[in-house]
């Protein structure tokens, strides 16, 4: 019953952060999309998410040449 409760409670809280929200918009973000900067802020992102991709992958691949060695 706990649970249910607790769970009950979370849905409530997110139902309610939606509409706390500011109308206007984040003044930043607005900023940023009239001057054409926030394409600069989405391809670093994008950049910073590719490089650790990379990372990733090239640390599994390695991790399966050493495991099959062992084997």
């Amino acid at each position: 019953m706990k649970k249910h409760l607790f769970a009950f409670c979370f849905m409530l809280l997110a139902f309610y952060s939606t509409f706390a929200q500011d109308a206007n918009g984040v003044e930043m973000a607005t900023e940023l999309r009239s001057s054409g900067k926030i394409y600069v802020v989405v391809a670093v992102l994008a950049v910073i998410f590719a490089g650790l991709a990379f990372y990733l992958f090239s640390i599994d691949n390695r991790l399966k040449k050493i495991e099959k060695l062992q084997k």
